[in-house]
């Protein structure tokens, strides 16, 4: 039994350290020296597509995406933000086009709190490209609050004074570039 155990072991391990070698002779496993990638990644796609590595489904043509500002360079962006830097914010998703801040009291008073919300709709400097959601949070005490979600009057003055600094950047942004 003893040796039967042995030489179903060793019969099994041949084959498999055969197929090994075999394999390793036949080029599948390359070592590869870092310096030969360069780290940029928009150079190793072109030097994989140079070298035919690269493949397309259903051939498609590279579409592109869509053309993404840098956040600095969308004045709505810096304007929001610059409206709300007195808020500690809990969010700030630029490529998802929002921006949420944490509850936020004013002179230590402690019941009421107040939360906002932009979604960014479009980059245009319009009315209708923000939607402004403001939160209000009056507490009784500690564990007894009730949130309200809307609070218009808040939110079109957001509107308002945001589009105005937006206004205002782009207008600064013309004038630098001309």
């Amino acid at each position: 039994m003893f040796l039967s155990k042995n030489i179903a072991k060793i019969l099994f391990f041949i084959p498999l350290l055969s197929l090994l070698v075999l394999l390793n002779s036949c080029g599948i496993y390359k070592p590869t020296s870092a310096k030969d990638f360069p780290p940029e990644p928009e150079k190793r796609v072109k030097k994989n597509i140079e070298e035919g590595r690269g493949f397309r489904l259903f051939g498609e043509e590279n579409k592109g995406g869509g053309t993404f500002d840098f956040a600095t360079s969308n004045e709505l962006w810096r304007a929001s933000l610059d409206t709300l830097d007195f808020m500690p914010l809990i969010s700030a998703d630029y490529g998802g086009g929002i921006l949420i801040t944490d509850w936020y009291n004013e002179n230590n008073n402690y019941r009421d709190y107040i939360k906002i919300s932009i979604r960014f709709l479009t980059n245009e400097i319009r009315s209708d490209s923000l939607k402004i959601k403001v939160y209000t949070k009056n507490c009784e005490n500690i564990d007894k609050c009730t949130i309200n979600e809307d609070n218009p009057e808040i939110s079109t003055k957001l509107v308002s004074t945001i589009l105005t600094k937006a206004t205002k950047y782009k207008q600064e942004k013309k004038n630098k570039d001309d």
